[in-house]
């Protein structure tokens, strides 16, 4: 078995808590950050983001609040922003601070534009005082920061930037979740297995959290109301898994003023990763250590996929990563052997790997239930030694190659299509 340690220090790194929406709030932390090095009143605010991260955070709601967007994440941020919070920089938000932001706004000394060269997870803040001025950028993860300034002084550099801007080439010295490529799916089952129960001590806190709000989903009246529409319907604890996975979307995406514990960067990442093993574990009475391990298989999965796939895709993540993390959890706790664990995988990605990311907002709470119902689905057929064709598609000979595979569609066959999502998106706001 490979070094569990860095498995556990991966884990703890991607797997954290996050308030609201993770891309309004990581520019809600770059702002927070650069008001604190301008230790000034700010004047003046530019923010330059990738299309990635315009397109996620346009429409979401920012919580504590009934605001959206991240022009409105950023001068709440101004107003009560403390970046030892990180992605729950925004939780001190009260009402006098919403007015105080929507004062702000009014007086237009924000500016947010798209940086088109950059690709992947860019944010770049700049606050400017009466004589001095800020910079901070967050590159390829929610909370990583690689550069700091004020005025002309570089205060932190870890940009390491090359000819070819790839999301893997900047991030090596500090994003650790590349080494998990160093390892196989059986590696990653056999860490779930054998490290000791009280390395995983905050997968529990994890599933307490998510669990939590997505009590707060059921029976309140949020959003739409689809996860109580689902909830209303359910028939059995796979129906009750999926209804509750969609009320915590819905919660969270409405803006209500809990955090969630994220997997790979993305706070609906870590509910669909979560809450269906939670559930379904639950319901089904079996030892509280079995549904740690298998939520810590299904983090583990969807890092990995994370991995390949980049942070941010025009796949939506929530099926194609946390889904497959979330069958293989299912299918580990269920009782599958390593081969139906690799098969429920296959399945996944066989049956789920056309769903685009539009964006996050509150219709990611359907798009959650759908990977829900999927990953019960796959890990079914897989428990039951039913396995999608490795000839079909785009799937491997192994488990790991079907994962390379759909990161080579998503990065390499739909390099525009963000560009055009993002298009389509903007016009309805012309």
């Amino acid at each position: 078995m490979k070094d569990d340690k860095l498995l556990i220090e991966i884990l703890k790194n991607q797997v954290k808590p996050a308030l609201g929406c993770t891309e309004p709030g990581a520019v809600a932390y770059a702002v927070a950050r650069a008001k604190e090095l301008l230790n000034d009143e700010v004047k003046k605010l530019e923010i330059k983001v990738d299309k990635n991260v315009l397109k996620n955070g346009m429409g979401v709601g920012i919580p504590g609040t009934n605001e959206k967007g991240i022009i409105f994440a950023a001068a709440l941020s101004l107003v009560i922003g403390k970046s030892k919070y990180q992605l729950e920089v925004l939780k001190d938000v009260t009402d006098e601070s919403i007015k105080a932001a929507i004062k702000i706004i009014d007086s237009k000394i924000i500016r947010l534009s798209l940086d088109e060269k950059a690709d992947n997870l860019y944010i770049n803040v700049e606050a400017f005082g009466e004589n001095d001025r800020a910079c901070v950028i967050i590159k390829n993860s929610h909370s990583n920061i690689v550069f700091e300034s004020k005025n002309d002084v570089i205060l932190y550099n870890c940009d390491v930037s090359q000819t070819k801007h790839t999301e893997e080439n900047n991030s090596h010295n500090k994003d650790i979740k590349y080494k998990i490529k160093d390892f196989s799916f059986d590696d990653l089952i056999d860490f779930a297995n054998s490290t000791p129960l009280e390395n995983l001590a905050f997968i529990q806190d994890g599933i307490d959290m998510n669990m939590r709000i997505a009590n707060v989903g059921i029976n309140e009246d949020l959003g739409k109301g689809i996860g109580k529409c689902f909830y209303g319907k359910a028939y059995d604890i796979f129906s009750k898994a999926k209804a509750y996975t969609a009320a915590a979307s819905e919660a969270r995406m409405s803006g209500y003023l809990l955090p969630v514990m994220s997997s790979a960067g993305s706070g609906n990442h870590g509910l669909v990763t979560i809450i269906p093993i939670a559930v379904i574990g639950s319901g089904m009475n079996i030892p509280k250590e079995k549904i740690i391990r298998s939520v810590t298989l299904s983090h583990l999965v969807t890092i990995f996929v994370k991995a390949y796939l980049g942070t941010l895709s025009p796949v939506c993540g929530c099926g194609v990563a946390a889904g497959v993390g979330s069958a293989a959890g299912l299918t580990y706790m269920m009782g599958g052997n390593k081969e139906q664990i690799k098969g429920s995988i296959n399945n996944m990605v066989a049956g789920i790997s056309g769903m685009i990311c539009d964006g996050a907002k509150l219709g990611c709470s359907y798009k959650v239930s759908v990977a829900v119902d999927a990953a019960i689905d796959a890990s079914n057929m897989a428990l039951q030694n039913i396995y999608i064709p490795s000839d079909n598609g785009i799937l491997g000979e192994t488990a790991e190659k079907t994962i390379m595979n759909l990161a080579k569609v998503s990065i390499d066959g739909m390099s525009n299509t963000d560009s055009t999502i993002l298009d389509v998106m903007l016009q309805k706001c012309v």
